[in-house]
């Protein structure tokens, strides 16, 4: 008899500015999910380090290969024998450039897949808060997914969020499972995290799993929370609100096929012509 729901946990954290802390904090949460009978963890967006200081973050930031919180994750996934989404670290590519980059960690320890964030989150709010995330990061330019646990699982990146381009790529991959780690501010958490989360949901017809900051950090900033998992119809599984921890979630299967079955839109998708002017 096939297993038609795996059961996954979401770390929502509050990411500080050292390393070894932040590496010691996920190897907890992967022995805490394992215990949970969790096949899979997911972590947010800069799990490793997070600090808006690039001048003290800068001796942090190196090659992959080099980066101790990578291996530290990978050695406790093997440990606990469960699969790792660490939702991104910071690392410096081969042309010096840096990347905000997630990887899919097999129960092995092996990196199975890696993504770089493509949208840059450069703005100015109302509040005065002020990013610039390119000054420092250089875009990814391909659309991942790999098997994992989940079946056909898609990555991105919090400020991805807002672009349909990518998620209908996803969609259109037939991904079962989106996986959106993010670290996103308070005042566009607010207005718009929930709503984004559930409409890329519907669109791809997957299930989005959404693992975020919270809090505030050792670098000052704040962070919004609320890590969500939203079934493919549009339901909120599981919502976190504002405290660290971890939650668990069921993802069932067949909830992914019912759905495509009442309403295909992926089917029904047809390519859009550029639009004309008259």
């Amino acid at each position: 008899m096939s297993v038609t729901v795996t059961r996954i946990a979401l770390f929502q954290s509050t990411t500080g500015i050292d390393p070894d802390a932040n590496a010691k904090a996920i190897e907890a949460a992967i022995a805490e999910a394992a215990a949970g009978e969790a096949k899979m963890l997911f972590t947010p967006e800069m799990s490793g380090l997070l600090d808006r200081d690039r001048a003290r973050a800068r001796v942090h930031i190196v090659p992959e290969a080099e980066n101790t919180v990578l291996r530290q994750v990978r050695a406790a996934a093997k440990a606990h024998g469960i699969w790792v989404a660490l939702g991104s670290l910071a690392v410096e590519r081969e042309d010096g450039k840096w990347a905000n980059r997630s990887f899919l960690i097999d129960a092995d320890g092996g990196v199975v897949a890696h993504y770089d964030k493509m949208h840059m989150f450069d703005v100015d709010l109302a509040t005065g808060e002020s990013w610039r995330e390119s000054n420092a990061y250089a875009a990814g330019d391909a659309v991942v997914t790999a098997e994992s646990p989940l079946g056909c699982l898609g990555l991105a990146i919090c400020y991805d969020l807002r672009f349909p381009a990518l998620f209908e790529s996803l969609g259109n991959a037939r991904c079962d499972a989106i996986a959106l780690p993010a670290a996103f501010t308070v005042p566009t958490g607010k207005a718009h995290w929930e709503v984004l989360i559930r409409a890329r949901a519907i669109e791809a017809s997957a299930y989005m799993i959404a693992t975020a900051q919270v809090g505030t950090h050792e670098d000052g900033r704040q962070t919004y929370g609320h890590s969500l998992v939203v079934d493919p119809w549009g339901e909120v599984l599981l919502d976190m609100g504002e405290a660290s921890g971890i939650g668990f979630a069921e993802i069932d299967h067949a909830r992914i096929e019912e759905v495509r079955r009442q309403l295909p839109s992926l089917a029904n998708r047809r390519k859009i012509p550029n639009s004309q002017a008259q």
